[in-house]
């Protein structure tokens, strides 16, 4: 399916190129990952189904690989018009409010499953807070389990003491301090050269993400610990939205909808071959010791408490219906 997806791709682009004169409104989508990564795939394949139901009447053109803007700068663009839509790692905001970094809060959701249930409890009060920047919410698509990258042995929390540790939200710079490792902030397009300069020596992240930094070059073990799913949304600038006509505004809602679900069960399918590709390329994959994953869900549980304290009443809310 995956490799299906990539044919599919380069094919929208190059049609995109050779018919650019279709198009009467042209919509820009910055996104953050490389342009064979299953999110930037599946966004090339929306936009595909968004030019293909409008006659080319709306034309959308991703931007992978941070190539228009850096991760932490696209959702800014979007809500500002510099660019008419956009995907970002929701978490990555968390600043801004808990409630984009509730799919972040440790061992709350670690399946499939319990991540699309806590999507759906969560995306009422998400799409809330969205549209109060000025943007709206299109659809969301998830990672893979996060597990720990290391070259060294780590069998309790206390042998992360000291790590370089690398940071790209909230949970992960709180995690560093609780361990006693040093802090980060490095996004993904940044990883790989983060990796060899010896900038970071350990973090926690997915196995595409791994995979598409080449860990296995600097690191050789990967703790499978499923501490969390994070997910990327990709969500349109409102006055952009507006301007469309009706016909075309179904369009757009209608491939969103398809590119969620064909999102979620592509994640799903590719997370097992991405460990298998690292294994491939000579890296342990590895189950967490009971005192590493015990020392992990302690952590889980202040951070969860940490996370609610913010929160406040929207929080306690989801989390009381993502419960129930």
């Amino acid at each position: 399916m995956f490799r299906l997806l990539k044919a599919f791709a380069t094919a929208a682009c190059i049609a995109t190129l050779a018919a650019p004169a279709m198009a009467q409104t042209k919509w820009n989508l910055p996104a953050a990952y490389p342009a064979d990564n299953p999110h930037s795939v599946n966004l090339i394949a929306f936009a595909k189904d968004v030019g293909d139901a409008t006659g080319g009447k709306l034309q959308i053109t991703v931007h992978a690989a941070a190539s228009l803007f850096k991760a932490p700068e696209i959702k800014r663009a979007v809500a500002t018009g510099q660019a008419q839509a956009g995907e970002v790692l929701i978490s990555l905001h968390e600043n801004e409010d808990p409630m984009f970094g509730i799919d972040v809060v440790p061992f709350l959701a670690t399946s499939y499953p319990a991540a699309k249930k806590l999507w759906l409890a969560s995306k009422p009060t998400v799409e809330k807070k969205l549209a109060a920047q000025g943007l709206m919410l299109l659809f969301a698509v998830p990672w893979g389990p996060q597990g720990i990258y290391a070259k060294k042995d780590i069998n309790s929390v206390e042998d992360m003491k000291g790590l370089k540790w690398r940071a790209y939200n909230v949970g992960t710079s709180r995690i560093a301090e609780l361990v006693g490792a040093q802090p980060v902030t490095i996004q993904a397009a940044e990883l790989p050269q983060a990796l060899a300069t010896g900038v970071v020596n350990a973090f926690m992240t997915s196995g595409s993400t791994g995979y598409d930094s080449k860990a296995w070059e600097t690191m050789d073990r990967f703790y499978d610990v499923q501490a969390w799913i994070p997910k990327n949304v990709t969500f349109v600038n409102k006055a952009a939205f507006d301007a469309l006509d009706k016909p075309t505004q179904d369009a757009v809602l209608k491939a969103a909808a398809v590119a969620e679900d064909r999102g979620w069960k592509l994640a799903e399918e590719k997370a097992k071959w991405y460990l298998d590709q690292l294994q491939a390329n000579k890296m342990q994959v590895l189950p967490p010791s009971p005192a590493l994953k015990t020392g992990l869900e302690k952590i889980g549980d202040q951070l969860t408490a940490d996370w609610l304290k913010r929160a406040g009443a929207d929080g306690e809310a989801v989390i009381a219906g993502y419960k129930k």
